[in-house]
């Protein structure tokens, strides 16, 4: 049971967090490109930010499936998973509270044909980057366990 757990919590992180991460970094070099005067100016933008929201709701499943396949571990207690799991809850809250607000700003920005500012698309571009390297971060604790019996 732990392997089939633990081959859906990585297959949940690559199909869920994969897009999102991507997406996040793509979307501020698309909205600078976006033409405001373009009635289409926000597709590409639209798109990205909708990849962004779905697949953070489908994210949602590797720490469920995380601390799902821990407990059939026995390692819920472990400093890496807990290190793991808290860099995890503020990577979701990065992602909540920065990025997707600040898109729907700028995608708000664009379908209202006003100029975006290039300050605000650097400043979203920084929280994506700490975003995805929160989650960087959390896939190297996975991997290497420091401190775990079951380590690498």
């Amino acid at each position: 049971m732990t392997k089939f757990l633990l081959s859906l919590h990585v297959l949940a992180a690559i199909v869920a967090v994969g897009p999102v991460t991507v997406a996040a970094s793509m979307f501020p070099p698309a909205v600078r490109r976006a033409d405001p005067s373009s009635p289409a100016a926000s597709g590409t933008v639209a798109l990205l930010h909708r990849i962004c929201r779905i697949y953070a709701r489908l994210g949602l499943a590797v720490p469920v499936l995380g601390v799902a396949t821990a407990a059939a571990m026995g390692v819920l207690g472990d400093g890496w998973l807990v290190v793991s799991m808290t860099l995890t809850a503020v990577a979701a809250g990065f992602l909540v509270a920065f990025v997707l607000p600040r898109q729907e700003e700028l995608l708000d920005a664009l379908d209202g044909g006003q100029p975006v500012e290039r300050g605000q698309t650097v400043q979203l571009a920084m929280f994506a980057g700490v975003f995805n390297l929160l989650w960087a971060t959390v896939t190297v604790l996975m991997i290497v366990r420091p401190g775990s019996t079951t380590g690498a």
